[in-house]
This record gives C-alpha cells, sequence and structure tokens, in this order.
C-alpha cells in the first residue's frame, strides 16, 4: 500500500476532497472541512496520520510497535502515524483509514453533513 493507493481509495467517499492546506508535497485527504489522513513521511518511508479511537490506538500500536506509532504534530490519544511499510495488512490499513474517515465525519456540523449528503 503506498499514498497514491490510500487516496484513491479514500477519494470514493462522500465529501471526500484532496488538498494540501500546509505544503505542495504534502497531501490530505478531508471529510467536509475535517481533516481524517495526513500524508507525508517517517524517514525515508511513506507514512499517513489517521484519526482512531483511543483505545483502538493503544492495541494496534501494542499489534504493530515499529508501523503504528503516535500521531506525529497530532493529538497522540487520538492520532496514529502508519508507516507504510508493508508489515501492516492492507485489509487492517484500509479498516484505519475508514474509521478515520468515519471518525471526522461524526464531528461535522449537522449543516455539513446534510450538504455533502
Amino acid at each position: 500500500m503506498n499514498h497514491e493507493r490510500l487516496i484513491k481509495h479514500g477519494l470514493q467517499w462522500s465529501g471526500t476532497q484532496l488538498k494540501y492546506p500546509f505544503y505542495p508535497d504534502l497531501p490530505v485527504l478531508f471529510v467536509g472541512s475535517k481533516m481524517f489522513a495526513l500524508f507525508g513521511r517517517t524517514g525515508d518511508r511513506e507514512s499517513v496520520n489517521l484519526k482512531a479511537d483511543p483505545e483502538e490506538s493503544w492495541l494496534l500500536r501494542q499489534q504493530y510497535p515499529e508501523t503504528v506509532l503516535p500521531g506525529y504534530h497530532m493529538n497522540k490519544r487520538h492520532w496514529n502515524t502508519v508507516v507504510l511499510d508493508g508489515k501492516l495488512p492492507d485489509d487492517e490499513l484500509l479498516a484505519m483509514l475508514k474509521q478515520s474517515y468515519r471518525l471526522s465525519w461524526s464531528k461535522l456540523t449537522k449543516r455539513e453533513r446534510e450538504a455533502i449528503e
């Protein structure tokens, strides 16, 4: 799995947009006004920051300690940095991406959700 495939997958969901709010080489997926996937690098490897349930974050960090890290430059309780090194199964990564989307969707205002639907 890489940035390109994750972005393509994420853009299939309602209200999702690809933006570059920080740097031209730092893509970010948004649902409405909320960010749910920040693409970057961890060392020489691609990585992605994803919003997560705090309890599930802890479990994933224990299960994949070299791949799922506390969110770099993010609230470490609610965000994970996932190193795209192939150690995390693709289906698990896609589930994390979907959860991040859903958590961000749930934080949108009612008006914003209605506009997207």
